[in-house]
């Protein structure tokens, strides 16, 4: 996997399309995205009264003159957004090229995007034991090799540090055993705002099972055999299915943003099919 070239195209992916940090309302350190207070940025918010020590060069003159009360203008407050990237590391974010390519095509993208924007960016590694992933390391492609396991994303996040009032991304393909309504209430805690981008390969949706199989477990790397009926598969494409049909709407439940992420068209394409339009997204 080449992630200096992978790097490089979400990069330029980010004059595109970015992260939705524009909008919503943050809290933060100094910086060019607008928050909940105020501050000296050009947008203009409120107004209120004089108070000495006020700074005389907001003053509305305007409003001044036509009440004879020195009045104040407000102005939105810029601030750093804190971003928390949140990596789900089991195998099977990796089952096939194509979709191990993209996930490492969201990583990126979510990297240079918080960065464009000014965020302050942690990368949380989920995995067995949860780590925190230097930024610097990850910009000079420095990624552990994980060990196979099933991710307990609930586990996970309870050693994960998250900030206030962070935007929260989860990177997942969400086939752990896990339930959205264990980990979603973690993720929106202490005033936090939730993007959950998805990847998905064609091969767990439609997989092409007939007949007598051999199945491997990625995760647990445990065999066994079992025949494949017509009713069978349709039986799991039907679970398939509801269980994301769940995730979607315990995410609207929770007001978090949600998308998968096809990997079999190119990044663009599979952003614009579910992302751009549910909002995980904007226009840059």
């Amino acid at each position: 996997m080449d992630h200096h070239s992978i790097h490089e195209a979400m990069r330029a992916v980010t004059g595109t399309l970015r992260l939705p940090l524009r909008g919503g309302h943050w809290r933060g350190a100094g910086g060019t995205v607008l928050g909940q207070g105020t501050g000296s940025s050009i947008d203009f918010q409120d107004q209120r009264a004089y108070a000495p020590g006020d700074d005389p060069r907001h003053i509305n003159w305007q409003a001044t003159a036509r009440t004879g009360l020195t009045t104040m203008k407000l102005f939105r407050q810029e601030v750093t957004p804190r971003v928390d990237l949140l990596l789900d590391l089991s195998a099977s974010m990796f089952l096939t090229p194509a979709k191990s390519q993209r996930v490492w095509e969201l990583v990126y993208f979510c990297i240079e995007s918080s960065l464009r924007l000014g965020g302050a960016l942690r990368i949380h590694l989920l995995g067995q034991r949860t780590a925190e992933q230097p930024v610097q390391s990850a910009l000079a492609h420095a990624w552990p090799d994980p060990p196979p396991a099933t991710l307990d994303i609930p586990a996970a996040l309870g050693g994960t540090a998250l900030r206030q009032g962070s935007l929260r991304i989860l990177l997942s393909d969400l086939l752990s055993p896990s339930p959205p309504e264990s980990v979603l209430p973690a993720l929106t805690a202490a005033q936090g705002r939730t993007l959950i981008l998805a990847p998905a390969a064609i091969e767990e949706e439609a997989p092409d099972w007939d007949g007598n199989i051999d199945f491997e477990d990625c995760e647990t790397t445990s065999r066994s055999r079992r025949r494949v009926t017509p009713e069978l598969k349709s039986r799991y494409q039907r679970a398939y299915h509801t269980h994301f049909q769940l995730w979607r709407d315990q995410a609207a439940r929770h007001r978090a943003l949600f998308a998968r992420i096809p990997a079999e068209h190119s990044f663009l394409e599979s952003m614009q099919a579910e992302a751009l339009p549910t909002g995980a997204v904007e226009l840059g």
